[in-house]
């Protein structure tokens, strides 16, 4: 896994994410400028997908590139990626082995996949290059630590799925290999399973940062509240779904403690940080965000698209040029009240519902929407689909697939169910197509219907 880590890179990246901070917005310009030069030549000369949408490099300008999405560029993989060693069906095969989260690919590239959220799982690589910006956005900006360990004794817990190569389980088992000291003290809980087993974890390993999804959060500090989780972290860092004021709320007031937002995706996993104003800042000298309408053209600052367009200036051997990230962002022209020249941005990303059900016993049994999307995806391998609770004991499941996913859809939820003590849940699978749309423009995958309050 050294071969994925660059000291004399990172601290380089480090040194200048900190001059960013202190400097001008025509210096933060200069090196955004900088940058997508040099990612448009790398493109152009490494990549067969690219030197086409390029225009075999005549196309210097961002916005006469035309936009790409997930599917084209998974379609056209081989084409895509820069480095000749980079070949999907081995990727997706090395990306098959769980026991090989945090290994290097070839030794020299960190793999992650990335959920179905848009219908079309995919695969990122980034080498050491990229690995060096990454490390030192996160080591030099934000309030979360969680990353950022090796410089505090604390307990680290991370809580999620941690059973596959996505990009936070890869992140956080790289960073236990690059320091064996601090392997203890930083620990990964998965959120599949029981609510009473993980809060029985937490609490042996009595984290002081617990880094999560924000509707992970809300369910902790319930439990914390009800006193079952005894506790009593300093700080709660969220990302992956959008955070709510009431959400915020609810984790700061149960838990009191701090809560750091972050926004980071799969394609550039620190995308923006919360500073101390509370407002998001995107990390624009090495990212260009550019919301768009329905029709992919820009709209004026300080307005939301239907979509916005990803950049990544880090990654040369993936390259992601106006990529469709499929969230909703505004960019702010104004400057932060905390002096960053870095802009701030608002988000509407993904966000599902909380399904609470009742039990044998007439107990609410609450069940987080990225468990229930993660189980649909790795144990049924179904990434269409929209699943809806009809009532305290019903799911509606509509897969957008052929009658065999159904079925191993059905199978898996149902399993996954039974594990909850819930074996008594109806589950009605259909195959057609979905009709909730959330907030963020994307397909809303988990919908809770039910307006009641279910007590724990």
């Amino acid at each position: 896994m050294w071969s994925c880590f660059d000291p004399w890179r990172t601290a380089a990246a480090s040194l200048d994410a900190l001059a960013v901070g202190g400097g001008t917005q025509a210096a933060l310009a200069a090196r955004q400028e900088s940058r997508l030069a040099a990612l448009l030549q790398a493109a152009a000369r490494g990549s067969p997908l690219y030197r086409e949408r390029l225009d075999r490099g005549r196309r210097t300008s961002l916005c006469d590139v035309p936009p790409v999405d997930k599917s084209e560029l998974m379609q056209r993989f081989d084409e895509w990626v820069t480095d000749p060693r980079l070949r999907l069906a081995e990727l997706r095969a090395f990306a098959a082995d769980a026991s090989r989260i945090g290994d290097a690919f070839e030794g020299a590239f960190v793999v992650w996949e990335s959920s179905g959220s848009s219908g079309e799982p995919a695969i990122f690589v980034q080498d050491a290059r990229a690995m060096a910006v990454y490390d030192a956005l996160e080591a030099c900006r934000g309030a979360s630590r969680w990353l950022d360990s090796w410089r505090v004794d604390d307990r680290i817990a991370f809580v999620g799925a941690t059973g596959g190569h996505f990009a936070s389980s890869v992140s956080v088992e790289r960073l236990r290999r690059l320091n064996p000291g601090i392997a203890q003290r930083v620990r990964t809980f998965s959120f599949l399973q029981r609510t009473d087993a993980l809060v029985e974890q937490l609490n042996r390993h009595a984290p002081a940062i617990v880094a999560t999804y924000p509707t992970a959060a809300v369910l902790l500090a319930e439990e914390h509240a009800a006193g079952r989780l005894t506790i009593a972290p300093r700080e709660v860092s969220t990302g992956g779904e959008t955070l709510t004021p009431g959400m915020r709320r609810c984790i700061e007031h149960r838990f009191g403690c701090t809560v750091a937002n972050n926004y980071g995706a799969s394609e550039f996993l620190p995308l923006a940080w919360q500073c101390r104003s509370g407002a998001l800042h995107l990390n624009s000298d090495w990212v260009i965000l550019e919301p768009v309408d329905e029709h992919l053209r820009p709209v004026p600052p300080g307005m939301a698209g239907s979509t916005t367009l990803l950049t990544n200036l880090a990654n040369h051997v993936q390259p992601l040029i106006r990529y469709d990230l499929g969230d909703r962002v505004v960019v702010h022209p104004q400057r932060c009240a905390c002096g960053s020249p870095l802009p701030t941005i608002d988000v509407q990303g993904r966000c599902d519902d909380m399904v609470v059900l009742r039990d044998g016993r007439g107990r609410g049994v609450r069940l987080l929407p990225l468990a229930l999307t993660t189980v649909l995806e790795d144990d049924a391998g179904v990434f269409d689909f929209q699943l809806v609770q009809l009532d305290a004991g019903a799911l509606q499941l509509t897969v957008g697939a052929d009658a065999g996913s159904t079925e191993r859809a059905r199978a898996a939820l149902a399993a996954y169910l039974k594990r909850q003590g819930l074996p008594h849940v109806r589950i009605e699978v259909q195959a057609g197509t979905h009709c909730v749309q959330g907030r963020s423009g994307k397909l809303q995958r988990v919908v809770a219907r039910e307006a009641e309050t279910l007590a724990a």
